[in-house]
């Protein structure tokens, strides 16, 4: 697979060889899924019909040739059900029904990468689209991160649209002495806190103090420049002061737009964790997800320490993860392994001290299934109206 990819306005390109599409029946998803894997071992050695370019966004899945010239497919986000792969047999699939058709049956069309890895990465890909699809519908289940609050600024004067030369003015009272010119007349205390703030009385703003000190001549040239700041030092406390804030501002945008990620590792923490989704709202979406998939959260008694929340058949189980010497290890098993990815990988093959292996699937929480019925309704009424038809005319 063409290890290339464009990321042009959340759009991923990559490119695959193309199986085939089957027919796959309106069952139950644990049903379903053990269909679809069973069909796809059958598909293993079968040759490809033609290299394609797969078109992943937050729109839907698109289907052109090798040179992305002609569309093939097209299949909206709401109308694709699931997605799974074979990383052993470098296989990805996903399942959906055609928009043309005035049937609602479902189809599962299949891929194969050049490797295992890159046919992970395409399941992944559609994984995350369903992550941000599912947030697109629903802003309110994102995380606290992801409201997008504005940081608090630091109150400042030039943050206020004063010049600098208000600003020397005002902090004129922090002059190093009270003899502040030769000659100059020494004010009381009370006239000094006169012209200590703009904020505190109408009488004691940056203009009248500048009246003030012009009528009775206490000022001679350059006296409005400030004793304590200058305006270059002014400045850079002012850019020393703001550069918190942008900061705040960037990650704040980053948390406020969860995109597909860059790296595959990137990606698969993105999926694995449900990013941007609370995490109430994933361990709900999860008990009507495939038997076998699986959510990498903080422990809910011990957040500084991971956990990983299985859906078995018995319902969701919560894993800790120990890390030791930097070495992961599910709590009660045995297996020390270098990474998270590791174990992950491990346990999609074999369930060892598990209720079952982990999956790769995962379903479309938002998928449309209200299409799905109105279209198998119209078409049991059109096969209704055809067959009065026929039995009027004899």
């Amino acid at each position: 697979m063409d290890e290339t990819a464009s990321k042009e306005h959340g759009i991923v390109t990559r490119s695959a060889e193309y199986i085939g599409s089957f027919p796959v029946d309106d069952s139950c998803l644990d049903d379903q899924i053990q269909q679809l894997h069973t069909q796809l071992k059958s598909f293993k050695y079968c040759k490809s019909k033609r290299t394609v370019s797969l078109r992943f966004s937050v729109k839907g899945v698109k289907v052109y040739d090798e040179d992305e010239t002609t569309l093939l497919m097209a299949h909206a986000m709401c109308r694709v059900s699931l997605s799974t792969s074979r990383p052993s047999d470098a296989q990805f699939a996903f399942v959906s029904h055609n928009p043309g058709n005035s049937d609602a049956q479902l189809y599962c069309h299949l891929f194969r990468a050049r490797h295992a890895r890159a046919a992970q990465f395409l399941n992944l890909l559609l994984c995350r689209c369903f992550q941000l699809y599912f947030l697109e519908k629903h802003p309110e289940e994102a995380q606290d991160e992801c409201s997008g609050k504005k940081p608090t600024r630091t109150p400042s004067l030039l943050n206020q649209g004063f010049p600098l030369s208000v600003s020397a003015l005002v902090s004129f009272r922090r002059a190093p002495t009270q003899g502040l010119l030769p000659g100059a007349k020494v004010f009381s205390q009370p006239s000094m806190e006169q012209v200590s703030s703009p904020e505190e009385a109408p009488t004691s703003s940056p203009t009248l103090v500048r009246k003030m000190a012009i009528r009775t001549k206490v000022l001679r040239s350059g006296a409005y420049r400030s004793f304590t700041f200058t305006p270059t030092k002014q400045r850079h406390l002012q850019d020393k002061l703001s550069a918190p804030q942008e900061k705040e501002q960037a990650n704040a945008k980053a948390f406020k737009s969860p995109s597909l990620a860059e790296t595959e590792e990137a990606l698969a923490q993105a999926v694995w964790c449900w990013a941007g989704v609370s995490s109430d709202c994933s361990s709900s979406l999860l008990v009507d997800d495939v038997l076998g998939a699986f959510l990498l959260c903080p422990h809910p008694k011990k957040p500084s320490r991971g956990s990983l929340v299985v859906k078995f058949p018995s319902g969701l189980v919560t894993h800790p993860i120990k890390n030791s010497k930097g070495k992961f290890r599910l709590e009660k098993c045995h297996i020390d392994f270098e990474s998270l990815a590791a174990l992950i990988e491990y346990y999609t093959e074999f369930s060892e001290e598990l209720e079952c292996s982990l999956s790769w699937a995962r379903v479309n929480h938002c998928y449309d299934w209200e299409e799905m019925v109105n279209k198998s309704s119209r078409s049991l009424q059109d096969n209704k109206k055809g067959t009065f038809k026929n039995q009027s005319w004899v």
